[in-house]
């Protein structure tokens, strides 16, 4: 039996997650949370990470009833995320790689997420869709590499997602039309009134940023005049983002001959992207593989699956090597363990 030991820390989630031969024995995280309507800086979720990773890898050890002897290497996240938090979880890993004298190893971020849904959903070959608050991509594996078929030229889906339901709670405040606790454009997004959008795919590429200031300078106009509501707003960016998803990835399935497609990611979690992209797989008569929460978002489950997968087949990275990258390729990485 092999035991691996994963740290995932690369924006604002920090998880620590331990796998034995494809069994999750634990997986404890911690979000870093930001006042209302304000993104994560990069320094202040370092800060944040450095408060609580020493607690949350004693949580993933009693909840795995291990001990440091029972591990066999320690993953962590190398890459791609942001600088600050990445850097905080790989001197961890480090560390704690020489305490316990164990191997260890850098692992790719995307990486993880594919390896972790594989698992969890059985897939054997799927089309994959990565979808994150910074990350868009089409995947599919090919003579040892997950091969990127397409992705965001610009930002990706969820940080678009994101940025315009700051947007939405500030208007709305601004002209006391709506007052809501939380605000999302899922949870705002039960609507069937749509308003016509930007659609830019470009060949296997998407374009996120335009419709992104499109819809900016339309809301307040439309909102503050009554010609349409918030819910209305934000199911139009859904189903408009989500159409432009579904179809890169159906061509990359027509491209491969594939008949499944795993969602993997944050904005994985969205039931309508599942829901829509279900719809495209039966007219094909394909399979969709989905997870929920526990796997979609950033955990340290995932880093360390990717790590077993590797060690298994010989991967380490030495100390001299160990260090981090906020840009790492998902097809940088070669993929020894599968056929």
């Amino acid at each position: 039996m092999t035991v691996v030991i994963g740290f995932e820390g690369s924006a604002n989630k920090i998880g620590v997650g331990i796998i034995r031969d494809g069994e999750v024995l634990s997986n404890p995280r911690r979000t870093y949370i930001t006042p209302p309507g304000q993104g994560f800086l990069p320094g202040e979720t370092a800060k944040h990470h450095r408060s609580v990773i020493l607690t949350v890898l004693q949580e993933a050890l009693d909840e795995a009833g291990l001990k440091a002897a029972d591990i066999d290497c320690v993953a962590y996240t190398k890459g791609p995320g942001m600088g600050a938090p990445l850097v905080t979880v790989a001197i961890v890993a480090r560390t704690v790689a020489q305490l316990w004298g164990k191997p260890l190893l850098g692992v790719n971020h995307c990486i993880g997420h594919i390896e972790m849904g594989r698992l969890i959903t059985n897939s054997q070959n799927p089309t994959v869709l990565y979808v994150s608050g910074g990350n868009t991509q089409v995947i599919a594996y090919s003579e040892r590499r997950y091969r990127i078929f397409g992705e965001t030229i610009d930002i990706a889906v969820g940080n678009c997602l994101d940025r315009f339901a700051r947007v939405i709670k500030v208007i709305i405040w601004l002209i006391a039309l709506y007052v809501s606790v939380v605000f999302s454009v899922e949870d705002l997004s039960k609507s069937t009134k749509y308003i016509e959008l930007p659609y830019t795919v470009k060949g296997m590429d998407v374009s996120f940023s335009g419709i992104l200031s499109y819809i900016e300078d339309a809301a307040h106009k439309l909102l503050s005049t009554s010609q349409c509501t918030p819910e209305d707003l934000c199911f139009s960016l859904q189903e408009t983002v989500f159409a432009m998803l579904v179809e890169i990835t159906e061509r990359a399935m027509a491209h491969c001959s594939s008949q499944e497609v795993l969602i993997v990611g944050g904005v994985g979690c969205n039931l309508r992207l599942q829901e829509m992209m279900g719809v495209m797989c039966k007219e094909r008569g394909a399979r969709l593989f989905a997870t929920d929460e526990s796997f979609c978002i950033d955990n340290g489950a995932m880093i360390a699956q990717a790590g077993w997968e590797m060690f298994r087949s010989g991967h380490v990275t030495e100390l001299s090597d160990s260090w981090i990258t906020q840009r790492y390729r998902t097809d940088e990485v070669e993929v020894t363990w599968r056929d």
